[in-house]
This record gives C-alpha cells, sequence and structure tokens, in this order.
C-alpha cells in the first residue's frame, strides 16, 4: 500500500525537537478548496452558532481587560466574512471537528500525520479550531495547558513565543489556569519581548510551541484565517496533573511545590494526588463567562471609516 503524501515537510531530527521546542515547518493546508470564500462562509454557516466565539479587543498589548465578547445573531457566514474585514473582531471556531465532518477528517488527517512522523507520539484529546480576525486584530498575552500548533491558512501573524518558567509564567499562575481559576491572560511585561523568539506566520506555515509557553499574536494588516490544533499526550497529560496537584497543594496547604518532569517518581505520585482531588472535587473549577458587550448586527467594532473621495 502507498503511503499517503504528508502535509506538512517535516525536519529529520522533528521527533527530538517536537513539543520541546517552538518549531516552525511548512504544510499545504492553505490550497484547500475549505478554505476559499465560498468554504469559510459555509463554514460559519454551518457551525453552531451557540458556539461561536465572537470577540473584539483594544490596541494596547498590556490591556488584556479591553478583551470584550459579542453576539453575531443570524448574520450569514458572507456577512461574517465582511464584518471581519471591515471590523476589529476575532471569530473563533473551537472544537470544528467535533461538529463538523469534513473538519473531523481534516482533524484525522493531521493527527495521522503528525504521528506518522513524530516518532512514538500518542495524541489525545484532540480539538482543532478554526480562527478567522480582521486586520491588526490581536490576542493578548496568555498561555494554554494543552499542547499547540497554529497553522496559518490566510495573511500574516506576528507570533511571540516566552519561556514556560518564572518570570514570564510563574508556577501559581500555570496552575491557575490548569486549575481553570482564571482564564488563559496572565499578566504581561513589554520588556519581555526581547526573550521572546519572533515567528513571522505566512500563508503554508505552522508553529508549535513547548507547553505551558506562553504567547501573544498580532495580525498583518489583513483578514486572516488560521487552525489552532490544541491536543495532550501522555507526557503532557502527566505534566497537567502534575500542575494540578500542585495548585492543590500550594492553596491548601501553603506549600511551595516543583514542576516535576518525565516518569520522575514525584511525578507519578502528583499524577495519583491529582486524581484524587479531582474525584473528591476538592478544587473546583470556576466557569468564567463574559457577558456580551456587543451586537455585530447592530454595529461592528473597530470599522474603519471611508474617506469621501
Amino acid at each position: 500500500m502507498t503511503k499517503p503524501a504528508s502535509i506538512v515537510s517535516w525536519p529529520a531530527d522533528v521527533s527530538q525537537r517536537f513539543g520541546r521546542e517552538t518549531l516552525v515547518v511548512p504544510h499545504d493546508l492553505h490550497t484547500r478548496p475549505m478554505f476559499s470564500d465560498a468554504g469559510l462562509e459555509k463554514l460559519l454557516d454551518t457551525y453552531p452558532r451557540d458556539k461561536l466565539g465572537v470577540f473584539t479587543m483594544g490596541y494596547d498589548p498590556v490591556d488584556w481587560q479591553s478583551w470584550r465578547v459579542g453576539k453575531a445573531g443570524d448574520m450569514s457566514g458572507a456577512e461574517l466574512m465582511q464584518a471581519v474585514d471591515e471590523g476589529r473582531i476575532w471569530l473563533n471556531l473551537r472544537a470544528a471537528n467535533a461538529h463538523l465532518p469534513e473538519y473531523a477528517a481534516l482533524c484525522d488527517e493531521i493527527f495521522a500525520d503528525k504521528e506518522a512522523h513524530v516518532s512514538g507520539l500518542k495524541t489525545m484529546k484532540r480539538d482543532l479550531g478554526v480562527l478567522i480576525s480582521s486586520p491588526n486584530a490581536q490576542v493578548f498575552y496568555h498561555l494554554d495547558s494543552p499542547l499547540v500548533s497554529l497553522w496559518q491558512i490566510r495573511g500574516t501573524k506576528h507570533v511571540r513565543v516566552y519561556p514556560p518558567k518564572a518570570p514570564f509564567a510563574r508556577p501559581e499562575q500555570i496552575e491557575a489556569v490548569v486549575l481553570r481559576e482564571t482564564d488563559e491572560q496572565i499578566p504581561f511585561d513589554l520588556a519581555w519581548d526581547q526573550d521572546a523568539q519572533d515567528v513571522t506566520l505566512e500563508p503554508g506555515m505552522m508553529v508549535t510551541w513547548a507547553q505551558n509557553a506562553p504567547h501573544r499574536i498580532v495580525n498583518g494588516p489583513m483578514v486572516n484565517v488560521s487552525l489552532s490544533v490544541e491536543f495532550m499526550t501522555p507526557a503532557a497529560l502527566l505534566r497537567a496533573n502534575v500542575i494540578y496537584a500542585n495548585g492543590v497543594l500550594r492553596r491548601r496547604l501553603q506549600m511551595q511545590p516543583e514542576i516535576q518532569a518525565g516518569l520522575d517518581p514525584r511525578a507519578l505520585g502528583k499524577l495519583a494526588l491529582a486524581r484524587a482531588f479531582k474525584a473528591i472535587q476538592i478544587q473546583k473549577a470556576h466557569e468564567h463567562k463574559l457577558t456580551p458587550s456587543f451586537d455585530l448586527r447592530e454595529a461592528i467594532p473597530g470599522v474603519r471609516e471611508k474617506v469621501d473621495a
């Protein structure tokens, strides 16, 4: 049987680098018809409207509290694409693979490709989201609990990735995200940019980084379309459970625990602790729901004023 062509041009040493460092590789997904204008409009028309994340934000990279949620109502896919082009909004279609067969198939293809080329890689908790965003829009400094890969389809994005350690992300801040005490945003200092890895993503480029590495994103002056692919591996899930246990120990017993990597006996012990803590619900997650503050049917945030001829 002929092995299917890879959708990514993986480097020879990918198995040593994947998930451990910031890795940028080319892909060919941006050439597919599903990402044409018609394909994106169809996606927006068929994706569950009650799941669609609609956001706007300010211009100051430190002012994460300017991130606001809105509503799209019954706007068509074509109207939403026009709103993205004209305004300053960020559409997040999380877990498109759980709702649309075409994206479920794409998700399977992406992970089959990864597992075929990264030695020993086993993935779980897969989430393929689609990001459709306005020219110059931004995502504020934050970190994620799972592993992430970002696939650029249209436009350019400037991505800055920071080390997953203090001062960029202190242990208690990482714990707060894993424990869902807070959203993914954490405090940011512009001076940290000198320690960031800068990546300019163009269509046909993918970037992935180490688990829990903080990052922030600024679009170029054009509409952007990207895939945000989140997932876990056994090692990543172990790390997440260690962090969970650490968070409970810090908050309940005032301990100062450290993150153990790999199959360290202490890490395995914390895995058991995390499972026990979750079973008895000793640390309840908080549900963070922003109240919608705008409706795209009434006004599109950030619409550029037309200059009279």
